[in-house]
């Protein structure tokens, strides 16, 4: 039985289950016993490698001692071990001597819950996993890892505006243009279910991992924050799943939660790739986090800023926004601004429709920028659907494959790209055009007729970013307005 009629089967016996209610709690039950599993496997390698091996868990607590045996604790003896025992006994972990790893579990199981009410079918699906994963053989891991992406996949049906699964071939393309060697410091602070942090590991490993001390310097390399508990919890066993021992440095926070100017020199990294959620607003009082130039509530220009931020000078980054962002006046002028007069944005490579579909039908874009030069010259680069496409589905997803066009025009950076021409696909702007145009960076490509636009979600799009851009101002004047009476009511009173 394949790992994903497991899966399968485990979701079926869930939804029996009055507990469960909805297919984001169904994922939050299956991955924090997914994690359990995993890691006793994990720890199964760590004990035949090291004689001296002492795990972070108390014995009681350990998978293979209660869930293992297929005729263990079952019904409501089972049911209260979860909840008066397992989960309490997992939050208030204490790490022994310098061992991190105590540390890790513990963020895992802070927000994680036991949604189920009966302990007879928590028992038949802890049997189910037991008996049809094994993660100790290669074949079965590699599956697991493409069951994964699928359980992330599901997660989106279920999940919050703004937050879309991106799709492997993308993240792939990416992490391959800003090409991460095996000591530069990788951060995504959006990080969501970590998929551009296990594609970074992967791209590493491919490249630059030969010896054992290769492995560890990658392993401390890997850096991501995540504010919401159920994707921290993909991410940190995604780490996990992809070989990263000890994943203390994928933290439950929000990165926007802290003053940018916080942000100091020792935590600037090398690399950033990441698709920060747009279209969802951040809440009240986040934005005073940053300067009065760059205050907003919309979540991917925050993003972009703190990106910014972040970058080491000669730190490069490679980021997902929406056509908003190009097109955007307001603060994303001045955000636009600030990002070609700080950065070298080199390349944009715009997607077509259909990317994020069934999820959005906004129009993305990739950003591909160098901190510590200002831009002089911005290169576009058309991305079409392949022949015989006429957009992307279930059935025909986006593959690695088609970037190859785009990886055979991008020449090296080291000499700014000499040897890259303007095709039907590409052309490039000057930065004294781009501020002509007030920082307006949606600019169509002249080889093909300009088409009228009549896609619904784009319009959309475009009236929605018009009335935030409208809102922002009536904010701006509100607080003009309330400061100028407030020195005027101190006059009067002196």
């Amino acid at each position: 039985m394949s790992i994903s009629t497991v899966i399968k089967s485990i979701q079926d016996i869930m939804r029996k289950d009055v507990g469960v209610d909805g297919d984001a709690q169904r994922i939050g039950q299956l991955v924090w016993m997914l994690f359990l599993k995993i890691y006793d496997a994990r720890e199964e390698e760590w004990e035949l490698m090291d004689d001296n091996y002492q795990s972070p868990i108390p014995e009681a607590l350990r998978w293979r001692n209660w869930a293992a045996d297929a005729e263990g604790i079952t019904g409501d003896e089972l049911k209260a071990f979860l909840d008066n025992t397992l989960f309490p006994g997992l939050q208030k972990l204490e790490a022994k001597g310098n061992d991190q790893r105590a540390f890790v579990i513990r963020a895992v199981f802070e927000d994680a819950y036991n949604y189920m009410k009966s302990g007879q079918l928590i028992r038949q699906v802890i049997n189910k996993i037991q008996e049809g994963i094994n993660f100790n053989k290669s074949s079965e891991r590699h599956e697991l890892g493409d069951v994964y992406e699928q359980i992330l996949k599901d997660l989106q049906s279920a999940g919050n505006a703004g937050e879309f699964y991106t799709p492997r071939a993308m993240t792939r393309f990416m992490v391959n243009r800003v090409d991460p060697k095996l000591d530069e410091s990788i951060m995504d602070p959006a990080c969501g279910t970590g998929g551009f942090l296990t594609c970074s590991i992967d791209h590493k490993r491919q490249h630059y991992v030969s010896t054992v001390d290769d492995e560890q310097v990658l392993q401390r390399t890997i850096h991501g924050i995540e504010k919401k508990p159920l994707p921290h919890l993909l991410a940190t066993t995604n780490m996990i799943l992809h070989g990263i021992e000890v994943p203390n440095q994928i933290r439950h926070d929000n990165a926007l939660a802290r003053p940018l100017i916080s942000w100091g020199p020792k935590e600037r990294v090398d690399v950033i790739v990441a698709n920060p959620p747009f279209g969802g607003m951040e809440e009240d009082g986040i934005e005073t986090n940053f300067p009065q130039a760059f205050r907003t509530r919309e979540t991917a220009d925050l993003f972009m800023t703190l990106f910014i931020q972040l970058l080491k000078s000669g730190g490069r980054a490679a980021v997902v926004l929406p056509d908003g962002f190009l097109f955007g006046e307001g603060m994303k002028t001045r955000l636009k601004e600030k990002l070609l007069t700080e950065c070298n944005l080199h390349t944009i490579v715009r997607l077509p429709n259909g990317v994020f579909s069934p999820y959005t039908g906004i129009k993305t874009n990739l950003l591909f920028f160098t901190k510590g030069k200002p831009t002089e010259t911005v290169w576009y680069y058309e991305h079409p659907y392949p022949e015989g496409y006429k957009s992307y589905s279930k059935t025909k997803p986006m593959k690695f494959e088609e970037f190859q066009t785009e990886m055979d025009w991008w020449g090296d950076e080291s000499n700014g790209f000499a040897s890259r021409k303007e095709t039907e696909q590409a052309w490039k702007v000057s930065i004294d055009e781009i501020r002509e145009r007030s920082y307006n960076l949606d600019i169509k490509n002249p080889w093909q007729a300009e088409e009228e636009n009549h896609d619904p979600d784009e319009l959309l799009a475009k009236y929605e970013q018009q009335q935030a851009e409208i809102q922002e101002i009536r904010d701006q004047l509100k607080g003009i307005l309330t400061e100028a009476l407030g020195r005027s009511d101190q006059e009067g009173a002196a």
